[in-house]
């Protein structure tokens, strides 16, 4: 007779608990082989895949594709605003000599490979050529959509920045050659005056007190709202500064190098002077009355005196001025304002969507 209890069961015995299955380690075949590695029949927990966040490709895709259908959409925007004078332009050159057309369009094209030059030599960076030439062709047609050449600018500062030149450096760059255009065309004038004194006798060049505050206005408050800015902006002051000193550092550089300060000088000096020619040869195409010097003058005392006045592409202001110039030398209203409606079609609105479709293929090749 057994003393533990086992005939007096009530009932089925408790069932274990659950215990986890033991890793099984096969033992190695030979002293040897290194042990194979424990397996556990528990599948473990694995971590859930990082989840990328829903549509960013999609969204990227469509930001670009909007950023190289823009600058189409602002021309027909643009043209549909400005249509008469587009219509009146085109009416005009219609009935112009062609060969004083084709002559104007060659100062045209010459125009662009001018501000490339230009911009080659406000850089100690060398530049691929083609591509430079085919950005400042795009950002012809981004700078008659903004004024004070902010679109030129940007699409230039795009541009240095996929080939690889610092934001500091590409900054300063643009600043240098913001300045020599402005200081380039100071000895021209002078040189067209002592060639030709009788060109001074052009009182009604002088700008009436209404532009001239003007232009006081531009030229005072913005060196003064940017000097407050960094002033009261303590975030600002760093790269303010580190700006600043590497302008001064790359304008030492490159004037050291003799090819970089003719470019930057020289290129700067041809440009307006490639401009007053485009007029030149337009007037002469409609029959206008002036000489090639007194129209390139005009030209030249014309965007002088109002050039500080934010404008797209300079449209507005200038071709009043111009106007104004041009019959105080001697020819008809009608035939000035012609000319300088035919300067504008031809320099404006027949490279306007040329350019427009560089830019968006240089943005979707990622040039830009």
């Amino acid at each position: 007779m057994s003393l533990l209890p086992l005939d007096d069961s009530r009932g089925p015995l408790p069932a274990p608990a659950s215990v986890p299955a033991a890793p099984s380690c096969t033992p190695p075949a030979t002293a040897l082989s290194p042990p194979a590695p424990c397996t556990s029949s528990a599948s473990p927990t694995s971590p859930a895949p990082a989840v990328s966040p829903v549509g960013s490709p999609a969204a990227a895709r469509l930001l670009r594709r909007a950023a190289v259908l823009l600058p189409v959409l602002l021309i027909v925007v643009w043209a549909a605003v400005d249509w008469p004078s587009v219509r009146g332009g085109t009416a005009r050159l219609a009935s112009a000599d062609p060969w004083w057309l084709l002559l104007a369009l060659f100062f045209t094209c010459l125009g662009w490979v001018a501000a490339a030059v230009v911009r080659q030599g406000s850089i100690p960076d060398r530049l691929p050529p083609g591509l430079l030439i085919a950005s400042q062709f795009a950002a012809g047609a981004a700078n008659h959509v903004l004024p004070a050449s902010v679109g030129a600018h940007a699409v230039t500062l795009r541009f240095y920045q996929s080939q690889g030149v610092p934001l500091a450096r590409a900054t300063a760059s643009i600043a240098l050659y913001s300045l020599a255009k402005p200081i380039a065309k100071i000895p021209v004038l002078l040189v067209f005056v002592l060639a030709f004194p009788d060109m001074l006798e052009l009182g009604a060049l002088v700008p009436d007190d209404g532009t001239l505050l003007l232009i006081t206005v531009c030229l005072v408050a913005g060196p003064a709202a940017a000097a407050l800015l960094v002033t009261l902006v303590r975030p600002l002051r760093r790269p303010v500064l580190a700006l600043v000193r590497t302008a001064l550092s790359d304008a030492r550089v490159l004037h050291t190098r003799p090819s970089r300060v003719l470019a930057l000088w020289g290129g700067s000096a041809a440009t307006p002077v490639l401009q007053g020619c485009v007029i030149a040869a337009v007037g002469a195409s409609l029959g206008l009355p002036l000489s090639w010097a007194q129209v390139v003058f005009a030209f030249l005392a014309a965007g002088t005196a109002v050039g500080a006045v934010p404008a797209p592409g300079g449209i507005g202001p200038v071709d009043a001025a111009l106007v104004l110039a041009m019959t105080a030398f001697g020819a008809p209203l009608g035939l000035a304002t012609a000319t300088v409606i035919g300067y504008r079609v031809l320099t404006v609105w027949v490279p306007l969507l040329p350019g427009a479709l560089v830019l968006s293929a240089l943005v979707q090749r990622k040039v830009l």
